[in-house]
Order: structure tokens, then C-alpha cells, then sequence
């Protein structure tokens, strides 16, 4: 008997219905070497509320699954300053620190190509303060 194939869905390991635009980042984002997507959720909840990405045990985004669209990315402190100036989808929204920390909404007036730019770039920061140990171990992942 012959097998189909079933078209890609834009469900979550949780079984989340996920919007085109948070799929696509949430694709982008696992594709970094060494990345991990840790679910959070509610104290009693099952489905996650959002995707907490990390490098090496180290926190570098975290995409929101449920209600409002948007992620949060590690920036440079006077970068953070522009774009909330610049966007109005860039913002503060979690208890992080607002300095190093920014909220960009997925459905606002920053562009596709600049939040995926703005994800790896706070891949790259996080990925800096790695200890010589963890940067080797990465530089492996990814091939160098």
C-alpha cells in the first residue's frame, strides 16, 4: 500500500496551532547549532504559553505561542534604544532587564528580515559569554 506524505504542520511538539510568522521564527530559531526549545508553561497548565530558546544552557530568546505574537531577544543596550524608537512592535513585556532585553511583536511594523536579523544577533551575543569551554563545544556543533 502506498504512503502519503503529510504536509508540514504548524503545530508545536505541544500540539499548538502556531501562526505562519511565529512558525517560520520558531524554524529559524531551533536552526542554530546547539539550540534548545524549552517549553513553559502555566503551574498547571499543559499546553506551553511560550518556547524559551537556549545555547548551551543560556537563554537567548523566547517565543510567545499563545495570544499576542511576539519574542523576546537579548540587544546591545543602545541598539534596544534605536529600534524602540524606530518600531513600535519593539518594546518592553517581560521582568527581564529592559537594557539588554526586547520585546518585538511578530505582527507590527518591524520587518520579517530584521527580526530574524535581531534573532541572531542575540544568538551571537549569548553565544559569546559562553565560558572557552562551551564556545569549543559549539564551535564543534556547528562544523569549525
Amino acid at each position: 500500500m502506498p504512503t502519503t506524505k503529510r504536509p508540514a504542520s504548524n503545530k508545536s511538539r505541544a500540539g499548538v496551532a502556531l501562526s505562519a510568522r511565529t512558525h517560520a521564527l520558531k524554524v529559524f530559531l531551533e536552526a542554530r547549532p546547539g539550540t534548545a526549545a524549552v517549553p513553559v508553561t502555566a503551574p498547571k497548565g499543559a499546553t506551553p504559553l511560550a518556547l524559551m530558546f537556549k545555547i548551551m544552557g543560556k537563554m537567548f530568546a523566547v517565543l510567545s505561542l499563545r495570544g499576542e505574537e511576539y519574542v523576546v531577544l537579548k540587544c546591545n543596550p543602545h541598539l534596544a534604544e534605536m529600534l524602540r524608537a524606530q518600531y513600535q512592535g519593539v518594546g518592553r513585556r517581560t521582568h527581564l532587564d529592559p537594557r539588554h532585553w526586547i520585546a518585538v511583536e511578530l505582527d507590527a511594523d518591524v520587518p520579517r528580515k530584521e527580526i530574524e536579523r535581531l534573532a541572531a544577533q542575540s544568538y551571537e551575543l549569548v553565544s559569546a559569554s559562553l565560558t572557552r569551554k562551551q564556545q569549543a563545544e559549539l564551535a564543534a556543533l556547528r562544523g569549525k
